[in-house]
């Protein structure tokens, strides 16, 4: 079904190539003068990011076959990347925010069955979790920002909103708050600073899983951000905040990535950092470069974790200290992990290059510390994914890689083909008409001298920075002395970025302490305030009744006597208060 999906959508993509783009609107909830309505917006764009879906999905699926062909519950793995897929694609469809958190809702219980697959591993059950409840923090958010946009805007579909949102002016603390509580959303699904954490745990999942993970269903909540983009532009505190979450996310993630041992962590470093990017992109109003790096990036991490998957399946570990010598013995996934890394940095002739050159180089001026942040996070890139080629697949055998045959047609026929469409990125590029020319920059604001400097070196510059993490990479895991990683002269450094700055400590102390304080201190209101409130009316009650019991005569001029002295005093009581 995935394929006659990508079929179908493929006709229809060029048949749409030159129209305008068309809405489908679906009414849900019409009552009381509500009116919930789902709208699909069918357009080069939105369904150009469905083929990319199916595309993704159907290799994945292809090439979990033989990766999980010795799993025992191989129906209720790929129901739920059916469901993975259904949810995504119908983000790429969406062009209604309330139908958009509806599938970001489906996306975090996917990605919680998912990651939680082997549910006998305790480390499985605590991963899936975490992820769930990290998610959760920013969609609480962004479901009080959809509530609030919809009574004032009057349409939660993002086509009004864009048109919304130039014609009214919001309180500047109003379009903040509104701002925040939207990007709440994607920050939590991109795995940003600082609800970045479950991304690494994730990767206790089957790799399949994890491939479609990082290379499509994160950009899904960034999708989102970028049709947010005209809200979140209201507000210059937003756009600030978008920018310093995805620099502090960008840098750090590709730092944290150079000291992880597990490969399949090593990578998803590094789709937090280039998700990163994509918020810096969102932040600055660069919406076209934000759909690049989502393309091109998505389609290098999944070959990328196609060509771990084949490493962990074949040597059965995930630790690259137990690996290496395995270019001669794998030959296809080798060349499937080094086109990926090249297409994952700024690697001439593949896609990140043009996509960088494009965002240094194209309809704006670009600011000394953008460029400054890209040749850094390229370098650290490079340098990450040269040390992972190089413990992995150079040097001498282990013990686990001495007999390590190349994996079966079901997954190397997908890497293969993944291989080539990485290569065939920048024809795609071209024929979209996404590509700059050698010659000549197409900057429409007035060029400042600073602004012609950046154009002329950024493109050496970046090459630069490409060709440095290789070398400095290879000096010291190809070439260095023995077979462990490489770890810094001081090794408090080394634990900080092994330990990714220790936030979830940092949370334990913060977050987790004061959760559990409220919960100590409700308890104990509970247990002897209000429970000890109530248990005291029942002893009195009680207490009364067993009293009360013996003066019980039968008698009726008793009982007439006893009302009689009630209602007296409740009469005296009455006359002393007035």
């Amino acid at each position: 079904m995935t394929l006659v999906g990508f079929i179908h959508g493929a006709v229809i993509y060029r048949s749409i190539w030159s129209m305008p783009g068309q809405q489908i609107h679906i009414a849900w909830l019409q009552a009381a003068g509500l009116d919930l309505s789902f709208v699909l917006d069918v357009s080069p764009v939105s369904l150009g990011a469905v083929e990319l879906v199916t595309g993704i999905s159907l290799v994945a699926q292809v090439y979990a076959l033989g990766y999980m062909e010795k799993d025992w519950a191989t129906a209720r793995f790929f129901g739920l990347m059916g469901f993975f897929e259904a949810a995504v694609s119908g983000l790429a469809l969406s062009d209604s925010l309330l139908l958009s958190y509806i599938l970001l809702e489906l996306l975090t219980l996917s990605t919680y069955l998912l990651v939680g697959f082997w549910y006998a591993q305790p480390l499985v059950v605590t991963a899936a979790r975490d992820a769930f409840l990290t998610k959760r923090v920013g969609d609480v958010l962004l479901l009080m920002g959809v509530v609030y946009i919809g009574t004032i805007a009057g349409s939660l579909n993002f086509s009004d909103l864009e048109l919304w949102s130039e014609t009214h002016n919001l309180p500047p603390l109003t379009a903040t708050l509104l701002g925040l509580a939207l990007i709440s959303g994607p920050i939590g699904k991109c795995a940003q600073f600082p609800l970045h954490l479950w991304l690494d745990e994730a990767m206790e999942g089957p790799n399949p899983a994890s491939l479609l993970r990082n290379s499509v269903v994160v950009a899904a909540g960034a999708y989102v951000l970028i049709k947010l983009q005209p809200i979140v532009a209201l507000s210059p505190v937003v756009s600030d905040t978008l920018i310093v979450l995805g620099t502090v996310t960008a840098i750090g993630a590709s730092l944290v990535a150079i000291a992880q041992i597990d490969i399949k962590r090593a990578l998803s470093h590094s789709t937090s950092a280039y998700l990163g990017l994509v918020f810096v992109a969102v932040g600055q109003s660069h919406v076209d470069i934000a759909l690049l790096l989502l393309f091109t990036h998505a389609i290098a991490k999944c070959l990328l974790f196609m060509s771990a998957g084949s490493v962990i399946l074949t040597t059965n570990t995930q630790d690259m200290t137990e690996m290496g010598g395995l270019w001669s013995k794998m030959p296809a996934t080798t060349t499937a992990f080094i086109v990926g890394a090249s297409g994952m940095v700024a690697g001439l002739p593949l896609g990140m290059f043009w996509t960088f050159r494009r965002w240094v180089s194209g309809f704006w001026t670009v600011p000394p510390w953008l460029l400054i942040l890209l040749l850094l996070v390229n370098f650290l890139t490079t340098l990450g994914l040269t040390r992972v080629f190089g413990l992995v697949f150079t040097g001498q055998s282990q013990p686990k890689t001495r007999r390590a045959p190349e994996v079966l047609w079901p997954m190397a026929l997908p890497m293969v083909s993944m291989t080539i469409v990485t290569l065939l990125v920048p024809m795609m590029l071209q024929s979209w008409q996404l590509l700059l020319s050698w010659s000549g920059t197409f900057v429409e604001a007035p060029v400042s001298g600073v602004q012609e400097v950046i154009n002329h070196v950024a493109l050496p510059l970046l090459l630069v920075s490409s060709v440095l993490g290789v070398g400095i990479g290879s000096s010291i895991y190809v070439y260095g002395p023995g077979r462990e990683p490489y770890k810094f002269p001081y090794q408090p450094i080394q634990d900080l970025l092994a330990y990714d700055f220790y936030i979830d400590r940092l949370y334990d102390l913060t977050v987790v302490f004061l959760v559990n304080r409220i919960s100590a201190i409700s308890y104990w209101i509970d247990r002897y305030i209000i429970d000890g409130f109530v248990n005291g009316l029942g002893l009195a009650t009680l207490f009364s009744g067993e009293g009360l019991k013996y003066s019980i005569s039968g008698q009726s001029q008793f009982y007439v006597f006893t009302i009689a002295t009630g209602i007296a005093v409740l009469l005296i009581l009455m006359l002393w208060q007035f």
